[in-house]
């Protein structure tokens, strides 16, 4: 009986549509590709960050069975690149720059960095962290996009057919129930699909969000045990 209403329902809903004004049609033609769109970029970014949860379990693993900033260093080069071996690998890198074959285990011991090759080094794991969260964010600023647009657009759509229903009651010089409802209903229909497009597209942004916030300070953390690596064997 219930799924009979609602299959009902919904081929009310469908007939509406194919019924509807070219104006109302176009608005829902438009939520329905930012929709898509919405659904395209939700499934991109939970394979993504996914992914980047494996990365960052291997490379915390792969840094637990090192005790040197060099063990350390071959480690991380023989692991597949993501953004935490990037993030290591041009700290590695530019602390090997300011002190030459440092990095290498017949390495003599050499001068610690100064406060100014020390800042230097943390700005260069700074504007690393700062790339990869960037690349971590595409596609996002398209989901807040679509939160607030549709609803809007639907909305616009409900404006539209409400004016075109009370034309035609100005028209046909009628305004009972059974000649005002279809337009209104009509003119609903739009709001609805937006806040379908909507809803999906603004939860999948707070998700994401909150997972690059926690990526950020993930990498801060290790920028941080980077720095104090370095303290501990008296390289700075």
């Amino acid at each position: 009986m219930i799924l009979a209403i609602q299959t009902a329902g919904m081929g009310g809903t469908l007939q509406m549509v194919v019924d509807a004004s070219v104006s109302t049609q176009a608005v829902i033609l438009v939520v329905a590709l930012f929709s898509l769109a919405s659904w395209i970029i939700i499934f991109w970014k939970i394979f993504q960050f996914r992914r980047l949860q494996g990365d960052g379990f291997r490379f915390a693993t792969a840094l637990e069975r090192t005790q040197r900033l060099e063990d350390a260093y071959k480690t991380v080069m023989r692991l597949p690149e993501t953004p935490y071996t990037r993030v290591f690998r041009n700290g590695a890198n530019f602390f090997s720059e300011l002190r030459p074959g440092a990095l290498r285990e017949d390495a003599e011991d050499a001068a610690p960095l100064s406060e100014t090759q020390l800042h230097a080094l943390w700005l260069v794991l700074e504007k690393v962290q700062d790339e990869e969260r960037d690349g971590l964010s595409g596609g996002m600023v398209w989901l807040a996009i679509i939160s607030v647009t549709a609803p809007l657009l639907g909305l616009l759509g409900t404006v539209i057919g409400v004016m075109v229903a009370f034309q035609g009651i100005v028209e046909g010089g009628s305004a009972n129930i059974a000649s005002v409802a279809p337009g209104i209903a009509e003119a609903l229909i739009t709001t609805a699909f937006g806040l379908v497009a909507a809803i999906p597209a603004a939860i999948g942004y707070n998700y994401f969000a909150s997972r690059l916030d926690r990526f950020a300070g993930e990498m801060e953390g290790f920028a941080s045990e980077f720095i104090g690596t370095l303290a501990r064997e008296g390289r700075i």
